[in-house]
């Protein structure tokens, strides 16, 4: 049975997590460190009043961070509050999973490497696509067993990656393919043996996480075999929204 969207979202947190989660009431706050969205926002934990809502938003602005509120299947209650208070709708997300036999296939002859720390080279493809310091950072807190992929395509270095596993789900982030090896093929061959490296450290399940805007990678994961799973989205405030 394909992982349930708690579990995708356990996962998540391993494999990409904040520098910090600090309790506040019903809700978890999250310091990012500069590492995004994902990393910062917080999200509800049980049944909350109008007042442990404020209390939140205040702790958040106290700490000099823009009130962000990740919002997840069935938190109805916590998306009309956040509506109530002109909170905007941001990066809907989408889960995508499957079996990681489905996607793994052995990577072509030196067409894929893999290594922990990641190589400068890597560093710099990431930089170049605004995966700087601070999401190098998010990777090095990940769970074990993690690892850094680079592929190379035309005896050029095409295209970049990380992944993590939660005990038995994988997790595909920051995957980025240089603007002159797009639509060659160099995504679709990078996943797939990332899930052959995912399978070797013992997953079950190969997953990620997609904004809902991005079509031509949705399009990919659902030709390799991976489904939607659920998702979330964040709120915030209209003006720090834009």
């Amino acid at each position: 049975m394909i992982p349930q969207a708690a579990r995708l979202h356990a996962a998540l947190e391993a494999t990409w997590p904040p520098a910090a989660r600090l309790p506040c009431g019903p809700f978890t706050l999250r310091d990012g460190g500069g590492g995004g969205k994902r990393v910062s926002a917080a999200t509800l934990d049980r049944p909350f009043t109008p007042e442990a809502l404020a209390a939140a938003e205040k702790a958040m602005r106290d700490r000099g961070a823009r009130p962000l509120f990740m919002i997840r299947s069935g938190e109805d209650s916590l998306e009309l509050a956040l509506a109530d208070r002109d909170y905007a709708v941001v990066d809907p997300t989408v889960f995508y999973v499957a079996p990681v036999a489905t996607v793994a296939e052995p990577p072509r002859p030196v067409s894929l490497f893999e290594c922990w720390p990641p190589l400068a080279l890597q560093k710099q493809i990431w930089r170049a696509a605004g995966i700087g310091p601070e999401r190098l950072a998010v990777m090095a807190r990940a769970s074990a067993p993690r690892t850094a992929f680079i592929a190379r395509f035309q005896n050029r270095a095409a295209g970049v990656g990380f992944c993590a596993l939660d005990t038995d789900i994988a997790m595909l982030h920051a995957l980025e393919i240089e603007p002159a090896y797009r639509r060659q093929g160099v995504a679709r061959r990078m996943i797939r043996g990332m899930a052959d490296w995912a399978q070797a450290q013992g997953g079950a399940w190969f997953a990620l996480a997609v904004t809902e805007r991005n079509i031509a990678a949705r399009g990919l994961y659902s030709a390799l075999g991976m489904t939607e799973a659920g998702g979330y989205h964040y709120r915030q405030t209209a003006e720090d929204a834009s």
